[in-house]
């Protein structure tokens, strides 16, 4: 098959993570790959495979996520199985794409994806009724659609993210990498991964973790960067924790990280399925979130760690608590679960066998 994925630009977010894995999974299976973004660049930019041709429409950077100068024309000319569009920008163009095509390549799937927990502008949400066929990555995506888009649910796939960062050495909790940032043998390694965005919530994971009792050693790393970064600093820093709060940067690939670390925290008020939470169990790390859409599917609640109402802090720190030394057998449940459920290899070829439905090729 001939596929082109759509993205409007590489930065170090979940769906742009699962964006590169397909593309690769599927140029190492044979087809045809083609990633077009909007922006040149980016941070996961140089993960891309060789076998897969990476372009972009604008010559310079614009820094402007929604210019697509010439995405139509492009496609036009191309002869394709599939279009993919990954993330909100590129969902935004679906309709287009869809009319652009049909009349020319009548079996042409132009496919759309829920991914976000966020609300949907409105041309993304009347795209996604337009397109062949939509790609929900969890349950709870997939009823929001129903219920909140009108979409039928025949139209509506379910595959679950892949897992990205397999871990190589769980248990580890990497010596070297503790020392460096000063966190005790006894100490518990709080983790959060993700970007740094007002919804990912990372300033009520620093207030949760001033507030945790004064007999226990603790340590926050936050992996990432973004625009909230300077005022979580700057809350630290207010709040009195500001050396117990280590802010660790953007990292291409952080399981080494994930290998040190304790126990997985994420506080995100939107979500449709966490990157983080799965990569943090595939290393052997419990979990404790708060409540959002899809976050009981990447987890299992009281097995593997505990999803929390919102807006209650104390619930939160005893979580933490409990889970800072877990039962025996967590650790390997919450392994078996991530490696099984969201198998990189089983989630790339359920999309390609999607494609074959819908288009006939293989």
């Amino acid at each position: 098959m001939k596929i082109l994925l759509l993205q409007d630009y590489l930065r170090s977010g979940g769906t742009e993570r699962q964006t590169v894995l397909l593309a690769n999974a599927f140029a190492a299976a044979g087809h045809t790959v083609t990633l077009l973004t909007f922006r040149p660049g980016g941070a996961l930019a140089d993960t891309v495979s060789p076998a897969v041709t990476r372009l972009s429409l604008q010559r310079f950077d614009t820094r402007c996520d929604w210019f697509a100068p010439g995405l139509l024309h492009f496609v036009g000319r191309q002869s394709l199985d599939i279009i993919l569009c990954m993330g909100r920008m590129a969902n935004c163009y679906g309709r287009r794409l869809n009319e652009k095509t049909q009349e020319r390549w009548p079996d042409l799937a132009v496919i759309g994806t829920m991914r976000t927990g966020k609300k949907l502008p409105r041309l993304f949400s009347h795209s996604l009724r337009h397109v062949r066929h939509v790609i929900a990555n969890s349950q709870a995506a997939k009823s929001t659609l129903i219920r909140e888009h009108q979409l039928s649910p025949e139209k509506i796939s379910v595959i679950h993210n892949s897992l990205v960062f397999p871990a190589r050495n769980p248990f580890t909790r990497a010596g070297p990498l503790r020392a460096q940032h000063g966190a005790a043998p006894a100490a518990t390694v709080l983790l959060n991964v993700a970007m740094f965005r007002p919804e990912k919530n990372q300033h009520e994971l620093i207030q949760i973790a001033a507030g945790l009792p004064l007999n226990f050693d603790w340590q926050l790393w936050l992996v990432g960067d973004g625009p909230s970064q300077s005022t979580c600093h700057k809350l630290a820093a207010d709040l009195g924790v500001g050396p117990r709060v280590k802010f660790l940067g953007f990292h291409p690939d952080p399981s080494p990280i994930y290998a040190a670390a304790d126990l997985a925290v994420h506080a995100s008020s939107r979500e449709s399925l966490s990157n983080f939470l799965i990569e943090a169990q595939a290393h052997g790390l419990p979990t404790v979130a708060s409540e959002a859409q899809g976050i009981e599917e990447c987890c299992l609640p009281g097995e593997t760690g505990e999803v929390i109402p919102r807006d209650q802090p104390g619930a939160f720190r005893a979580a933490i608590l409990r889970y800072a030394n877990p039962a025996p057998g967590i650790r390997e449940r919450a392994i078996a679960f991530a490696r099984e459920q969201f198998d990189s290899a089983k989630q790339s070829q359920a999309h390609l066998e999607l494609f074959t439905d819908l288009t006939g090729q293989s």
